[in-house]
């Protein structure tokens, strides 16, 4: 008999400094416009000098457990996904669990494909559980990055950081469909060679893989679900949540869709405005933060979503890899008290202006310091 299985709490930890983008729009010479209309961009999370990678997830972790109210003896895997590497070695787990004081009989790793690396280490628990493996046991599941591109670069605005924790066990607050829809294919888009500080990016070739992936993972899901019917599919889903590189993107992959199946502009412009645009105001606030991004999104839908509410999620990770996943809100979402938490990071958070955070980068110049 397969074993109930989904997400059983969910927890977000951001950072404690923010700067608007606008401020880093004045400090490079560029009109603002370019940065809030032009990328959709709002906000940058920023890690102060004793934040990072680690501390993000270790603080997301503890939020996660406390809410699961389990025993920690109960966690049976322990995976972090990230695209910020601390060690080619030692896996990010093992930093995080030292952080927390969390030790015992589990297995612990790292994964990594880039943005899409968080919802690997998500899926492997899902499958973990439902295939008797776990033994009744529980995992605890977090996507940590900080985004950090040189000064200068065409990425700075999108820059952010954050961590999203999940323990997956009893579907109290989303089940997901063990059934997803995925496509790959190996290309260089953005990548960061080993010993180098930033990512390199093919800018117009990323844009390009992105719309492919969403396309290919959406007409899969309508086609096994909706007769095909790409429309159909977006209509039946409350919201559709999407990884958020910057808001723009998705926008311009929503319309990339809605071109091949032959909408007209105003189905594109109801199906964007209604379905997926409201899914993004917590990464306004946030900017990119790579694995936790699609996940921050998924978050603030299943906050105070009523049992039974369903949501499509697209995951993208630069290589490249996609995955699309439907979830349905548990019990606990309609409560959502992860969305408070989320709400005192923002109001507790250090605004900065960019005199500091010029300075700031001369210090901090590597996101995994």
């Amino acid at each position: 008999m397969r074993m109930r299985t989904g997400i059983a709490s969910l927890a977000i930890q951001l950072p404690s400094r923010v700067l608007d983008v606008r401020d880093l729009a004045t400090l490079r010479g560029i009109d603002p416009d370019k940065f809030t209309k032009g990328l959709g961009c709002g906000e940058i999370a920023l890690c102060s000098d004793d934040e990072n990678v680690v501390t993000l997830a270790a603080g997301a972790a503890k939020r996660a457990i406390a809410r699961w109210g389990g025993d920690v003896k109960d966690i049976g895997l322990v995976v972090v996904g990230s695209e910020t590497a601390q060690d080619m070695s030692r896996p990010l787990s093992a930093f995080m669990a030292e952080a927390i004081g969390l030790e015992g009989a589990y297995r612990s790793y790292e994964t990594k494909h880039a943005c899409y690396g968080g919802t690997v280490a998500l899926r492997q628990a899902l499958e973990w559980r439902a295939s008797g493996a776990a033994r009744g046991k529980a995992a605890l599941v977090v996507a940590s990055d900080v985004a950090l591109y040189a000064p200068k670069d065409p990425g700075e605005p999108t820059q952010g950081a954050g961590a999203v924790a999940f323990v997956v066990e009893e579907p109290t607050v989303a089940s997901v469909d063990l059934e997803s829809y995925a496509w790959s294919e190996p290309v260089f888009d953005f990548w960061r060679p080993v010993g180098e500080s930033f990512p390199r990016v093919d800018g117009p070739l990323s844009l390009d893989c992105y719309n492919r992936g969403a396309l290919r993972c959406f007409q899969q899901l309508a086609d096994a679900r909706f007769g095909g019917d790409l429309e159909a599919t977006f209509e039946h889903f409350a919201a559709s949540c999407f990884h958020v590189p910057f808001p723009k993107m998705v926008k311009k992959a929503v319309r990339h869709i809605g071109e091949q199946a032959g909408w007209d502009e105003a189905t594109t412009a109801r199906l964007y405005g209604t379905k997926v645009d409201p899914t993004m105001g917590w990464n306004r606030q946030v900017g990119n933060s790579y694995t936790a991004a699609l996940w921050m999104s998924v978050a603030s839908v299943l906050a105070g979503a009523d049992e039974g509410t369903e949501l499509a999620a697209f995951s993208y990770g630069s290589g490249f890899g996609t995955e699309l996943l439907t979830l349905r809100a548990g019990p606990a979402a309609k409560e959502g008290a992860w969305a408070a938490e989320f709400e005192a990071d923002v109001a507790d958070r250090e605004r900065i202006d960019a005199s500091t955070y010029e300075a700031w980068r001369t210090v901090r110049p590597v996101a995994a310091e």
